[in-house]
């Protein structure tokens, strides 16, 4: 009995002791491994169809998840700080001054001139008592907004760390999957393959919709301000990315643009602004991400909203992916789970 115990008692000190050396690297694990696990047919393709070797094979896997995910934050970093204190200016000015006044700009269009000047003048009015309470935090309201760019631009040291360890697992991915296979069984039996394949599924469709709408509406964010004349492209471009996660991120970036133009006497490129960040950009995300998750298992809303805000907290800037991929697979589990046991309705005769 006393040396079950002691036993017992060397385990979970064992545990605790790895958990504290693990704990600082645990989102970039987490980051890694699903990073592995959603590009592993390409590492299959270098092996099998190239015929790289596993280390080959997983040191251009790195480098391509470098220049795709870490270099443009990198670009975006080294040339924001300068940028960054003038978006803090235009974000205090506004809050100080309101609303510019661009009716008259908007009173030149064609046909709808006139309704779209009434319709502006009056959300500014109904603006205007709202950032009649907001002038007196304008200050610090900026400084929160900066701070929130500068700490997403500071997960670029993570994700390096992230995709060093992504080399090992591309090399040894084998081995891991054969024990993490394993210990599944171990613990579901026989819905451990069903279970396995449910979350294999989610976890890539989650990860991919989120990747491929950050790159196709950052690309296209910075294509459109780009030749619109707007300053800062390639930042705002990288927030759009980051921000796309929400549900409501890119019209943060390209309205507030579009406004921008308006207020320069820019009516033709304030307009393209409106109308290709609404058709182009927004719709992006309508169909970008629906045609990955769908792959998968589809998140409700509100699960993705509170992944993507919960994740920031919980993870830091990696968190903005693995809150609504940890969100998914924890739902689509107790999904799956809670429909075992209800009753199958006849089959139709």
């Amino acid at each position: 009995m006393q040396t079950r115990i002691f036993a017992l008692a060397a385990a979970v000190a064992l545990g605790i002791g790895c958990f504290l050396v693990v704990r600082p690297f645990i989102s970039a694990l987490l980051w890694a491994g699903i990073l592995v696990f959603c590009t592993w047919p390409i590492y299959q393709a270098l092996t099998q169809r190239f015929r790289l070797g596993r280390t080959a094979a997983a040191l251009v896997m790195v480098l391509v998840s470098f220049l795709v995910l870490v270099l443009p934050l990198i670009y975006a970093g080294a040339n924001s700080r300068d940028e960054l204190a003038s978006l803090g200016e235009r974000i205090e000015g506004l809050l100080s001054g309101g609303l510019p006044d661009i009716s008259p700009m908007l009173a030149r269009i064609p046909f709808v001139g006139e309704i779209a000047a009434d319709w502006w003048r009056n959300v500014a009015t109904d603006t205007g008592q709202l950032m009649s309470y907001l002038r007196p935090y304008a200050t610090t309201i900026a400084q929160t907004v900066l701070s929130g760019l500068l700490s997403l631009l500071a997960g670029v040291a993570e994700m390096l760390v992230a995709i060093c360890l992504a080399f090992f697992i591309y090399r040894d991915g084998e081995a891991i999957a054969r024990r993490l296979t394993a210990m599944v069984e171990r613990l579901a039996g026989g819905r451990a393959g069903p279970l396995l394949e449910l979350t294999g599924n989610v976890t890539r469709g989650v990860v991919l919709g989120l990747v491929g709408t950050a790159v196709v509406q950052g690309g296209m964010t910075f294509f459109g301000l780009w030749l619109a004349g707007v300053p800062q492209p390639v930042l705002l471009a990288v927030v759009t990315g980051v921000i796309s996660v929400l549900p409501v991120g890119a019209p943060l970036v390209w309205f507030p643009a579009a406004l921008w133009l308006f207020s320069q006497g820019s009516l033709g490129w304030g307009l393209f602004m409106l109308l290709y960040g609404g058709l182009g950009i927004s719709s992006a995300d309508n169909l970008v991400r629906p045609w990955f998750i769908a792959r998968g298992a589809d998140l409700p809303l509100l699960l993705s909203l509170i992944g993507a805000l919960g994740g920031v907290f919980a993870f830091g800037f990696l968190g903005l992916f693995l809150g609504p991929v940890l969100l998914a697979v924890g739902y689509s589990v107790i999904k799956d789970w809670a429909d075992q046991g209800m009753p199958q309705p006849p089959a139709p005769r």
